[in-house]
């Protein structure tokens, strides 16, 4: 359980810096790359039909009570209808995840996935925007779930706010960078993941080169495969074994399996067997935190099932707008007019226009994989 998730009628719960863009990195280094609708995929099947068993599958829940934490300073909440949640991935090491995750088990947990996923009113179409981990920004003080405060930095890694303050801290650098207010958190973690897609039976992508990667255990011939959990769970990590090896091209391959894995969570014939109905049901409620508002089985249906009409057709992925940093190329620092080109688009429930990410750098793995 990640430091700031508390037992309660909510959901489960799933350090220094890593190495940049380019750079060879140990496995035990290597961080959980986890799409946005992992969960929220995810849970749409699991919400769906849960009424029954309620009281066994809410005991599974975790949260973070990320209002609290943060108070009122911050974004006003937008009333038309949209929505904005934080996604992340959580690489901590401890319990389950040490074996898949590797490295010491110190307590600590590090989020290099994060995803703002904005829910357009009538919910029918979502824009999913990937923030690369590694991007510098200025990180506001905040206030984690121990009481601790942490103090503001400049030109740190953006990760660091999640390991500095976890969720709350996460939650509101987001905010600070883009003056939106999140209105919900979701957060999954290496074992959580791999359970996922286990349950679900796979998910299958084509992959249009060979991939090979030791360091995320993945060994994939050009061609189409169903993917179990662990081979999963190497695809979205991965960086050494497709295109430049950069972060940029790992949240390329990230954002293609997700549209898979959304095309695969509306194939899966869950509803015609209880059993398993109910696996995945409580293997969901098991494998995600989320704010307190969401906190309960009902909260958490009601939610899913209001995300389950978009297919991947409807939802447009992009990464945050960044330029490679002049005096690190191994770091990125946010495109600002570009960037703010993508929060007005969101705040105002509109499409991200193509001018927004054009131009801006991009890793070389786009096509490598598709659903």
């Amino acid at each position: 359980m990640s430091a700031e998730s508390t037992p309660g009628p909510g959901i489960p719960g799933p350090g220094p810096q890593a190495s940049g863009h380019r750079r060879s990195r140990k496995a035990g280094r290597r961080a959980l790359r986890v799409t946005a609708w992992t969960a929220a995929g995810i849970l749409v099947l699991g919400g769906a039909g849960v009424g029954y068993l309620y009281f066994r599958l809410n005991g599974n829940l975790k949260t973070v009570d990320i209002n609290q934490m943060l108070g009122s300073d911050r974004p006003a909440k937008v009333d038309n209808g949209s929505e904005n949640i934080l996604v992340l991935g959580s690489d901590t090491r401890s319990g389950a995840n040490k074996k898949l995750g590797g490295g010491a088990d110190d307590g600590s947990a590090r989020s290099d996935t994060a995803m703002i996923v904005h829910v357009y009113k009538g919910h029918k179409k979502a824009a999913v925007v990937s923030v690369p981990r590694d991007t510098l920004i200025d990180r506001p003080a905040c206030t984690d779930a121990q009481g601790t405060t942490h103090s503001a930095a400049t030109g740190v890694m953006f990760n660091s706010a999640y390991s500095k303050g976890g969720a709350a801290c996460a939650v509101k650098t987001v905010e600070a960078m883009t003056g939106i207010r999140m209105d919900h958190y979701l957060e999954v973690d290496f074992s959580g993941f791999q359970k996922l897609i286990d349950e679900l039976g796979g998910v299958q992508v084509t992959t249009t080169k060979a991939i090979d990667d030791r360091e995320s255990h993945l060994d994939l011939k050009a061609g189409t495969h169903t993917l179990d959990g662990r081979q999963a769970l190497g695809l979205v990590r991965t960086r050494h074994g497709v295109g430049d090896g950069s972060d940029l091209g790992r949240i390329q391959l990230q954002q293609a399996f997700v549209k898979a894995l959304i095309d695969q969570v509306k194939q899966v014939g869950v509803f015609s067997s209880p059993k398993k109905l109910y696996d995945l049901a409580d293997t969901a409620t098991k494998a995600v935190t989320t704010d307190s508002d969401l906190g309960s089985v009902n909260s958490l249906a009601d939610f899913a099932n209001d995300l389950k009409s978009i297919s991947s057709k409807n939802m447009r992925m992009v990464t945050m707008p960044v330029e490679y940093d002049p005096s690190n190329p191994n770091r990125v620092v946010v495109a600002e007019a570009k960037a703010k080109l993508v929060w007005k688009a969101l705040e105002n429930d509109r499409p991200i226009p193509a001018s927004a990410t054009k131009g801006t750098a991009t890793g070389q793995a786009k096509g490598v994989v598709t659903s």
